[in-house]
C-alpha cells in the first residue's frame, strides 16, 4: 500500500520494498527449518525490520549513516547457529546490504597460521572469498590465545578488525561460540567488541522440541518411530540431555543414525525374505534401546550410540 504525498513529502512503499527484499519469505523458511528458538527468530525479525526500515529511509533521503551488521551468535553446539546466519546471508543480499549473499564459514585453522608470516596471507585470503557476503567464525574465541606468546591469533583478529571497519559496506562478520567464553573474548579484545552490533543467545532445545526435531529428521530420510520408539526416544532424550558433551540437534542426528544401523542390522539378521515398506521405515524401540546411553556409559561420543 503506498502513501498519498502531498509536494515535496516523498514516501516509499513498504510491501513492494519488502516482497522484492523476500525477507518475509526468507524468514517462514527459517521458521519451517527450525524448532523452537522463538527468542532467535524473534531478534532475526527485528534485525532484518531495522534493516528494511533503513533501506526506506534512504530512499526518501533519512540517514542515520550506514548500520552496523557485525554479529555474535552465542549458544552450545547444535542449536541452529549457523543454519540462522545462511538465512541472515540471503536476508542481507535480499536487502542490498551485501554484493553476493554467500556464507563462508571458517575456524581458527583456515585463519591462523602455524609461523611467522603465514597468518596474515591466510586471514586476508578468507577474507577475500567472504567478500560480499557473509564470514561465520565458529568459537571465534580460539583466535585469542594470550597464556602463548608466540601464537599468531592477534595478528588474525588485528586484520579482520581493520577489514570490518574499512569493508563493512561489502562484508558482514558473525562470530560464534559459547557464550561465556565469548564475553571473555570480548573483555579480551574490546575492538572486536565495540565492532559488534547485535548480539543473539540461542538456547539450549527443550525435551519436547528435541522430539520435534528428530522426527522432522525421520520424515525427512522418510522413516517413522513406532508407538513404543517414540516413548523410547523421549527415555533417550531424557538421559542424553544430562550427559557430557550433549550438543542439541548435533546429539539427536547422531544417536537417529545409530538406531538406523541397528534397525538395518536387525532387519538384515531377521533373514525375513521379502520386506514391506512398512519394515523397511519404521525405527522400533529395540533400535533405539540398544544404545550406550541406556547403559550409563562414560564419553560423550559414546554417548549419542
Amino acid at each position: 500500500m503506498t502513501a498519498s504525498t502531498t509536494p515535496g513529502q516523498e514516501a516509499s512503499d513498504l510491501e513492494a520494498a519488502s516482497d522484492r527484499s523476500k525477507v518475509d519469505e526468507l524468514l517462514a523458511t527459517l521458521d519451517a527449518e527450525l524448532v523452537g528458538l522463538a527468542p532467535v527468530k524473534t531478534r532475526i525479525r527485528e534485525i532484518a525490520a531495522l534493516l528494511l526500515v533503513e533501506k526506506l529511509r534512504a530512499e526518501v533521503g533519512l540517514t542515520g549513516g550506514s548500520p552496523s551488521l557485525h554479529m555474535s551468535f552465542t549458544g552450545n553446539p547444535g542449536t541452529g547457529k549457523t543454519t540462522v546466519a545462511l538465512r541472515m546471508a540471503e536476508i542481507l543480499h535480499g536487502l542490498g546490504y551485501v554484493r553476493k549473499g554467500h556464507l563462508v564459514a571458517v575456524t581458527r585453522d583456515d585463519l591462523v597460521g602455524q609461523f611467522i608470516g603465514h597468518t596474515a596471507p591466510k586471514t586476508k585470503d578468507v577474507l577475500k572469498r567472504a567478500m560480499g557476503g557473509v564470514l561465520f567464525i565458529d568459537e571465534a574465541y580460539y583466535l585469542y590465545r594470550p597464556e602463548n606468546e608466540r601464537d599468531y591469533g592477534q595478528e588474525a583478529i588485528e586484520i579482520m578488525l581493520q577489514v570490518m571497519e574499512d569493508q563493512r559496506d561489502d562484508l558482514v562478520v558473525i562470530v560464534a561460540g559459547y557464550k561465556d567464553r565469548m564475553d571473555r573474548f570480548f573483555q579480551s579484545n574490546p575492538g572486536m567488541s565495540s565492532r559488534i552490533a547485535h548480539h543473539v543467545d540461542f538456547p539450549d532445545y527443550t525435551p519436547d522440541e528435541l522430539l520435534a526435531i528428530a522426527q522432522l529428521m525421520l520424515e525427512q530420510m522418510q522413516y517413522r518411530l513406532s508407538d513404543s520408539a517414540r516413548r523410547t526416544l523421549i527415555e533417550y532424550i531424557g538421559i542424553r540431555r544430562q550427559q557430557p558433551n550433549f550438543a542439541n540437534a548435533r546429539s539427536m542426528r547422531n544417536g537417529l543414525d545409530r538406531a538406523r544401523l541397528r534397525q538395518a542390522n536387525r532387519l538384515v539378521e531377521a533373514r525375513g525374505g521379502q520386506l514391506t515398506r512398512e519394515q523397511l521405515m519404521t525405527i522400533e524401540a529395540e533400535d533405539i534401546r540398544a544404545s550406550r546411553v541406556f547403559a550409563g556409559q562414560g564419553t560423550a561420543a559414546e554417548g549419542d550410540q
